[in-house]
């Protein structure tokens, strides 16, 4: 009987694919939020003569200026929360005694 072998080279930790994607979600909230700051910017400029709450297209313009700080407030804080969690396991495996490497 015979047997088959198969080697597989290209395995990534689950680490080094949370880390990806994690790279990945605050890329993609970066670009949201830069569109998200470019539309409140176009709305704003659009009807600025006429200042007021009643100005649809104004305050549409300013919720997305104020909305673009928030998605790239969030999307930077996500990003920072992970590489001290990174850092964290990293310590944490440095200081361990049964560590044979060390």
């Amino acid at each position: 009987m015979a047997t088959k072998t198969a080697t597989v080279s290209n395995v990534k930790s689950d680490s080094e694919v949370t880390a990806a994607s994690v790279k990945r979600l605050v890329t993609l909230m970066t670009i949201f939020a830069w569109t998200c700051l470019t539309v409140g910017v176009l709305l704003c400029l659009i009807k600025i003569s006429h200042f007021s709450d009643k100005n649809t297209t104004l305050m549409v313009g300013v919720g997305c200026l104020v909305g673009s700080v928030f998605i790239y407030t969030i999307g930077t804080a996500i990003g920072l929360v992970h590489a001290r969690i990174q850092q964290a396991k990293e310590d944490e495996q440095n200081d361990d005694p049964s560590n044979p490497i060390l």
